[in-house]
């Protein structure tokens, strides 16, 4: 049998047909699609742009167009963005360590699962921070570098013989994320931003596997130390001239 790869990346190109099969190994990332939808207001007007960075097949679109965003969406797996485009996004090939994007192009920026799949995931939420507008929106989810979260999310989780789960070797522990230094990098580069836990509803989980129902809903805690979500205001020229303490 051959050894195990974690982090193995090739498998969004060998199973873009997948996207959006709501039971194939891609169904927890449509879940998690929906929650970070839940964290974006409206387009500000027609032209707003919002840069879903590793958009994959493009899960958040149905979201994005309904709030009136401009969809663009940045990935390497070319299947992936093929996909991506044939459900409406616009999509740019690139590498999200170096974003092929202007200076503060979008409205908001979305970096959903994909800051554990990078030896350097700070790098790219500092140019996530870089192509966000003054006043624009951050919105990240991700894995805690926990115990919990290592043996939860990769043990039990690649190994479990359900619908929806992840295929083995997606997740490499080594990468999850320290959340003090996430939050930190976005303050060095302009973004207050706020954690928050994410955990399925259990009941949800049972009728999913069960075929009950079509989707697991998240919903938030206090406790980041799984899986947890992100949310971060640029500062805009004025916040910046405001005096300390100011309201």
């Amino acid at each position: 049998m051959a050894p195990l790869v974690r982090n193995n990346l090739a498998v969004y190109d060998e199973l873009a047909d997948r996207w959006w099969d709501p039971r194939g190994p891609f169904a927890g990332l449509r879940w998690l699609a929906a929650s970070r939808a839940e964290r974006i207001g409206p387009a500000s007007n027609g032209s707003s742009v919002l840069v879903d960075v590793a958009c994959g097949g493009g899960l958040l679109q149905p979201y994005a167009s309904a709030k009136g965003y401009v969809h663009v969406g940045v990935d390497i797996s070319r299947r992936s963005l093929e996909v991506a485009r044939s459900h409406g996004v616009r999509p740019v090939r690139g590498d999200m360590n170096r974003l092929p994007l202007a200076d503060a192009c979008a409205e908001v920026v979305v970096a959903g699962e994909c800051l554990e799949h990078v030896p350097d995931p700070y790098q790219v939420v500092a140019e996530c921070c870089r192509i966000l507008r003054p006043g624009g929106k951050l919105i990240v989810d991700t894995a805690a570098n926990t115990v919990l979260a290592r043996i939860l999310g990769i043990t039990l989780l690649e190994n479990a013989p359900c619908p929806g789960t992840p295929p083995r070797g997606t997740h490499d522990h080594r990468l999850f994320i320290d959340r003090r230094r996430l939050v930190r990098t976005c303050a060095e580069n302009g973004v207050t931003m706020r954690l928050v836990g994410l955990r399925p509803r259990v009941l949800d989980v049972f009728s999913f596997v069960l075929g009950r129902r079509p989707a697991v809903r998240l919903v938030p805690m206090r406790w980041t130390g799984l899986l947890f979500q992100g949310v971060g205001a640029k500062e805009s020229p004025t916040d910046s001239r405001r005096p300390a303490g100011a309201q």
